[in-house]
């Protein structure tokens, strides 16, 4: 049996060989759809450059700072809202306001309160990755196992112990969850700042290749993030099987 990732390599090849064929057996102006194989020459030349290396560094440490700042946040409120349920249905109407809000529309504002530089990058980070975490550790509270808080009830553990021993540990496969989803986000959050309010980091290097109609390098950045985003979304995955390997989920 073909290893899942044999398949997965086999389908990007695939893609990969389809639009390489479609841009030569169509024409396809390079302006508009550059081959893939120039692309990937232009990404390697972006790894010998200390300049593109300087705006990664820029926009992984945003999305970490975003993510950590939402882990901290989103797993403490959600907490304290999933041991209070009467706090929770009283700020469940603005949680759910707050979500349905676009947020690309409040980077303008957060540019204004907190200026161009890396704050309002982290801010904005911070808050896409807030809420699927914030949900799921709720989620993960209320799905503890009531047959488990009364055995611990009845040998009399403190609620340090049970939060200690039985909440975190039967809320882990959700808050983790939450955090693949928040890790996602937080990268996104902080490029979109990048493109709509700063000077440095990928997203900023993307709207200057776009400015300059140089659609190749434009592609290269892409994947470049592409592959940044990967590596955090695959770093907290792997978190799995080391603070959770006795769920199902970590296999």
């Amino acid at each position: 049996m073909i290893p899942s990732w044999v398949g997965s390599l086999i389908i990007l090849a695939v893609f990969l060989g389809v639009w390489e064929g479609y841009v030569h057996l169509f024409d396809v102006s390079k302006l508009v759809l550059p081959p893939p194989s120039e692309v990937v020459l232009k990404w390697l030349e972006f790894l010998v450059s200390k300049s593109v290396w300087y705006h990664t560094g820029v926009t992984a440490w945003e999305t970490f700072l975003g993510f950590v700042f939402a882990g901290i946040l989103g797993v403490s409120l959600g907490f304290l809202l999933g041991k209070m349920p009467r706090l929770e249905r009283m700020l469940n109407p603005f949680v759910i306001a707050t979500q349905v809000i676009p947020k690309v529309a409040l980077v303008p504002l957060f540019v204004v309160w907190f200026g161009f530089g890396m704050t309002s990058k982290v801010v904005i980070a911070t808050i896409l990755a807030f809420f699927p975490i914030l949900l799921n550790t709720v989620l993960g509270i209320k799905s503890v196992d009531h047959g488990h808080e009364e055995v611990m009830k009845s040998l009399n553990a403190t609620r340090w112990q049970r939060l200690t021993q039985l909440d975190f540990p039967s809320s882990l496969p959700y808050i983790l969850t939450g955090m693949e989803v928040g890790v996602v986000l937080s990268i996104i959050g902080a490029v979109v700042g990048e493109y709509l309010g700063g000077n440095t980091g990928l997203g900023n290097l993307a709207v200057k290749e776009m400015n300059s109609y140089n659609t190749t390098a434009l592609f290269a950045v892409i994947m470049h993030l592409s592959i940044l985003g990967f590596a955090f979304y695959a770093v907290v995955v792997g978190m799995r099987k080391y603070l959770i390997p006795w769920h199902g989920s970590s296999n």
